[in-house]
């Protein structure tokens, strides 16, 4: 008895997950990177996004919301609104681009440009960042150096894997404080990801809404127990409608480069709706600052 006791304790230390939502607008990304054409974000992310702030308000959840800043400067009443309902602020950067596209300059400026313009939106303080496409790893680590000094608390970047676009395998699977080489110090919140066998996999994003639920479920049953999960998703991932493309100007080769990775990222998008309804109601989350300040921080190296 004392022993089923014991592990039902163990398995309510960490109960409390975050859930993340980075706020970015598909139209405009993948305009600027699949079709070379420059384009403002779209009411789509208001939309979407407005979605997701009646649906955590429905169950009761506060979320990070990790913003874009190009859209906040054409949406600060959305922001705004995020904040306002006790939501966290965090910055995903301010045109989306991934750090090793950028100098040290190029990277300093894009975050501080960011990180100001929700704060003068919000009247808070941003002190969580998360990179496009997750782009700190063992190649860019200097962009931690670049948060610490530019006031950021943590980060939320890391994906301890070894994957094609990203990854930083060997990093910590634990939210830890990470001594940097000047004397500063940054907090990282690693993303969660779980093995099968060799293979190590995600939770949130991609994994969720093309695997069936149950996998999310499982997942997270099962990481919980070791440590807080960092769940993340984006407003787009709920949105079915199509949209139009002019791709005359493309060659052969890079318009079925585009259909391919359009008609991927529409796949499954259907069901998000229903799963995340399944989320809320199965497992209980908070905002990363509120996980940070009841976690026990491990150190991690360079």
């Amino acid at each position: 008895m004392f022993m089923k006791e014991r592990e039902m304790a163990e398995e309510s230390v960490h109960s409390v997950n975050a859930l993340t939502i980075d706020i970015e607008d598909y139209w405009s990304i993948f305009s600027r990177d699949w079709l070379h054409i420059e384009a403002e974000s779209s009411e789509a992310v208001v939309k979407n996004t407005e979605w997701f702030l009646q649906t955590f308000a429905e169950h009761n959840v506060k979320a990070t919301f990790f913003i874009l800043g190009e859209v906040a400067e054409k949406f600060p009443l959305l922001i705004k609104k995020i904040a306002d309902q006790g939501h966290e602020i965090g910055s995903h950067g301010f045109s989306h681009k991934q750090i090793f596209k950028l100098n040290e300059q190029q990277f300093r400026k894009e975050i501080a440009d960011s990180k100001k313009m929700l704060e003068d939106i919000t009247s808070t303080t941003v002190i969580g960042y998360r990179a496009p496409a997750f782009s700190v790893m063992l190649s860019t680590e200097w962009s931690l150096e670049v948060l610490a000094e530019e006031g950021f608390k943590y980060d939320s970047s890391v994906y301890p894997i070894s994957g094609k676009r990203y990854g930083w395998p060997g990093f910590s699977k634990d939210i830890c404080k990470v001594d940097l080489p000047s004397g500063n110090s940054i907090i990282e919140v690693p993303m969660s990801t779980i093995s099968f066998g060799i293979k190590e996999l995600g939770v949130g994003g991609g994994y969720f809404r093309h695997f069936p639920y149950i996998y999310t479920k499982l997942a997270i049953k099962h990481l919980q127990k070791q440590r807080p999960v960092v769940v993340y998703m984006h407003p787009y991932e709920i949105d079915t409608e199509d949209v139009a493309f002019e791709t005359e100007h493309l060659s052969d080769s890079d318009k079925n480069k585009v259909c391919a990775f359009h008609k991927m990222q529409l796949r499954n998008r259907k069901g998000m709706r229903q799963k995340l309804f399944h989320l809320l109601s199965d497992f209980d989350f908070a905002p990363i600052a509120q996980i940070i300040d009841s976690s026990d921080l491990k150190p991690q190296g360079l």
